[in-house]
């Protein structure tokens, strides 16, 4: 993607907080489509207006599923069998103060009832001209979409966590592409982002964990440890770190991320992972100083939910993109900046420079070897 068209996510969060409208650009693995955004608090008449006439897509407000459950909005489809799963709810309107509905006017009146924290399920009807869209909690963290990344621009904005969003279309009815959309942006004098980009913004800004206790471990596997129980904010899934030594001081900082499972790290299931968790914690006791950091599934699972999985047999996958971030963040929770991966995959580590943390060597349990650490910049 053309850098030289794009602009930096802190201009985009300058315009939104301002009322202006930008563009945002699908990672190429999506839809490869831009829409026209802006935080709903900013939705005037006007705004709706030029989405209609020059986006032309269907105008549509995200919200926080909090928000929606607050309007008691119910999904248009309990089963979402649409491409990318956009979590269209009903359609609603406001209950007075429009006259059609359709009007740019009444469209905008609508959405500013849909926002307002004093009004409620009472001030909207259904159905009626506005399309609301529920954001997956965690935001493009969780769903690289336009939905989450709109409500994500409006809260970093400081502005209520709601946009309203338009697909770009060509004069003759098809999807606006990359080239298409930078010459519309300069023609409407529109800055131009990626989804991705901001996907990174918020790695490295939002602070999705927080250290909630801490105890000490005297363990047969590796011997004392502290240990750092954390929460994810956004999931309240709760992860923790095994921590020897003081990664802020120490030269060598050796580091393990471990995805844990019961039936292996804790009830020594046989397979190709089997002792692994041990033999990691081993390995961190020889040293000065290491961590551990053991992350759970981004969703709350109950033991019946991992009998189940265990007898589908389910392929291992690796930790998902959010469990990366959060895994990341708990390093810079503990002061570490350069450290030494332990692990038996000798697989490479993607943009972990954008977390502001560097992998210096690459340690397998029975010895070191150096690895190329791949950009993932622009």
């Amino acid at each position: 993607m053309p850098n030289n068209f794009l602009s930096p996510i802190e201009d985009v969060l300058e315009d939104a907080k301002n009322g202006r409208m930008f563009i945002l650009v699908d990672d190429e693995d999506r839809e490869n489509e831009g829409d026209l955004i802006i935080p709903s608090q900013m939705a005037t008449p006007d705004a709706i207006n030029f989405m209609a006439t020059h986006g032309r897509g269907l105008i549509c407000l995200a919200l926080t599923a909090r928000r929606s459950a607050d309007l008691g909005l119910e999904m248009m489809s309990q089963k979402n069998a649409t491409r990318h799963q956009t979590a269209f709810t009903i359609s609603i309107e406001a209950a007075e103060g429009v006259t059609t509905g359709i009007s740019a006017a009444d469209r905008a009146k609508t959405i500013a009832i849909a926002i307002d924290p004093t009004k409620d399920k009472e001030d909207i009807v259904t159905p009626g001209h506005v399309f609301p869209i529920v954001a997956k909690r965690g935001g493009v963290l969780v769903r690289a979409g336009h939905t989450e990344a709109a409500v994500d621009v409006a809260r970093l904005a400081g502005l209520i966590p709601s946009g309203v969003i338009c697909e770009i279309m060509k004069d003759d009815g098809t999807m606006a592409r990359l080239p298409d959309l930078v010459e519309f942006a300069n023609k409407h004098s529109l800055k131009v982002a990626t989804i991705a980009d901001l996907i990174a913004y918020r790695r490295r800004n939002d602070n999705l964990v927080e250290c909630i206790d801490t105890t000490e471990v005297d363990s047969e596997f590796g011997g004392k440890f502290d240990m750092r129980a954390y929460q994810a904010k956004d999931d309240e899934i709760q992860h923790f770190a095994l921590v020897k030594g003081n990664p802020k001081t120490a030269k060598k900082v050796l580091v393990r991320m471990h995805s844990f499972n019961i039936f292996e790290d804790l009830l020594g299931q046989k397979g190709a992972r089997r002792s692994q968790c041990n033999r990691a914690m081993e390995e961190l006791g020889k040293e000065e100083c290491g961590v551990m950091v053991f992350l759970r599934e981004n969703r709350k699972t109950y033991i019946t939910d991992e009998i189940a999985k265990k007898d589908r047999k389910l392929e291992k996958k690796s930790p998902n993109i959010k469990n990366y971030g959060i895994g990341a963040q708990i390093l810079l929770d503990l002061g570490i900046k350069d450290f030494v991966l332990l692990s038996d995959s000798e697989q490479n580590v993607i943009g972990i420079e954008g977390y502001g943390l560097n992998i210096v060597s690459h340690q397998r349990f029975d010895e070191a070897v150096d690895i190329k650490i791949v950009n993932n910049k622009g």
